[in-house]
């Protein structure tokens, strides 16, 4: 489990770093500055959450939990509703896809809640 988080966080940052790339060589002056907003916002969430899904994965190295793993996938859920809806109104105009933006919102808070439940129980490893 962790090594899989670990991947999907690497892999969302390097995503995450080339669509911010894109966006502010490529796409900025292309689109309206109200679509380039919402497509950043994407960028931003993205960032984050791949960046969570490293330290999740981490945390699972020495901690494996159901808890842990439910939060791993509710973040990638998260990215892939969240910021891909983000992606696809921004890019395309797909505007009946705002729709899907906030499953992908909750999505994120429930992994959030999940990762702070882990916490919580975290009990000092021995040795």
């Amino acid at each position: 489990m962790s090594r899989t988080f670990l991947l999907i966080g690497a892999l969302n940052g390097f995503l995450a770093v080339a669509l911010g790339a894109f966006g502010a060589h490529a796409l900025r002056l292309r689109i309206p500055p109200d679509l380039y907003t919402v497509f950043q916002t994407g960028v931003q969430y993205h960032s984050i959450h791949a960046l969570a899904l490293l330290a999740l994965g981490l945390l699972a190295l020495h901690h494996p939990s159901r808890v842990l793993q439910w939060s791993g996938w509710l973040m990638s859920a998260g990215v892939l509703l969240f910021c891909g809806s983000l992606y696809l109104i921004a890019l395309f105009g797909y505007k009946f896809l705002g729709v899907v933006t906030p499953f992908g919102g909750v999505a994120f808070l429930l992994a959030w809640l999940g990762l702070t439940t882990a916490a919580w129980r975290l009990r000092p490893l021995s040795g």
